[in-house]
């Protein structure tokens, strides 16, 4: 099982009310609510291992030398990335946490936490549920492979299982197309443009016509098929958009990550109850420990 921890330490912040009772007592709930949603994970899916993969850069510099408005709404001074004062004062409480669970984050310098797990699902031999709200990952999903996406758009309870079927069904493209819809179509929280034009159903179309985007752009080449004047026209202004985009918008899938564990989490129980009893977490603590003592 493979975690995009920040996709999941967000959604738990925004999704666990903060129970502090007094001002100058530390926020808990994203720490909190990460190992709930862990503890529940762990008891559904019974993973033989879990990697909690994590974002080393959070908008590498070399994905915004090609785009230059990549991710750009949501820096909030330099390079950081906006987070509420509340999330970042926890952030070292979860890679605690993590460590102590024998989940230790792992990334890599200058990439993302897509990349890191776009590399382990190109690598597994076995099958690998990818645990995440970001949609960008539909692109690994390979039934043949048993690859899939759990998706937790609508919370934990509510996972939607996301296979071949469910990504042809709901976007008319094939996982291995979806990039190059994402392209098509641009991506307003990643401040991806696309092509002016072209929403979702268009870019689709296209793929299902053309194969990818290659074959789209050499079909602009040619007068002879049958993209529309408008489109065509799109298409050719946005050439130099077309042309950096794809490596934008297509995770890593050859990264030197250390290699994957062998086995279930091997928690340190000890260092988890000194975590839970200082930052007033023990039940979350409780739980998740229960969780991989049944696996």
């Amino acid at each position: 099982m493979l975690l995009d921890t920040a996709s999941l330490y967000f959604r738990a912040f925004y999704g666990v009310p903060d129970t502090r009772r007094t001002a100058d007592a530390p926020p808990t709930n994203a720490a909190s609510g990460l190992l709930d949603m862990l503890a529940r994970l762990i008891r559904e899916h019974r993973p033989g291992a879990v990697v909690a993969c994590w974002d080393s850069d959070w908008r590498p510099q070399w994905r915004v030398n090609l785009i230059g408005s990549y991710k750009e709404h949501r820096v909030a001074s330099g390079d950081k990335e906006e987070m509420p004062d509340a999330l970042q004062e926890q952030i070292p409480l979860i890679e605690a946490a993590l460590v102590g669970l024998g989940i230790p984050p792992v990334g890599i310098p200058d990439h993302e936490a897509d990349d890191v797990i776009g590399t382990y699902a190109t690598i597994a031999d076995d099958g690998v549920d990818v645990v995440t709200g970001d949609r960008d990952l539909f692109q690994l999903v390979d039934d043949a492979r048993r690859v899939r996406v759990l998706y937790t758009a609508r919370g934990i309870s509510k996972i939607q299982y996301v296979d071949e079927a469910f990504v042809v069904d709901k976007y008319g493209v094939t996982p291995s197309q979806y990039a190059d819809m994402a392209t098509l179509r641009g991506d307003t929280s990643d401040g991806l443009p696309g092509v002016p034009g072209i929403g979702e159903k268009t870019a689709a179309s296209l793929l299902r016509m053309f194969g990818d985007l290659d074959g789209v752009i050499t079909a602009v080449g040619d007068p002879t098929s049958s993209i529309s004047p408008r489109i065509r026209a799109s298409l050719l202004a946005s050439a130099a958009y077309l042309s950096a985009a794809p490596t934008v918008v297509r995770v890593v899938r050859d990264l030197p990550v250390p290699a994957a564990p062998t086995g279930p989490p091997g928690p340190d129980v000890a260092l988890l109850e000194a975590i839970g009893t200082e930052f007033g977490i023990t039940n979350s603590v409780k739980r998740i420990l229960s969780a991989i003592s049944d696996l």
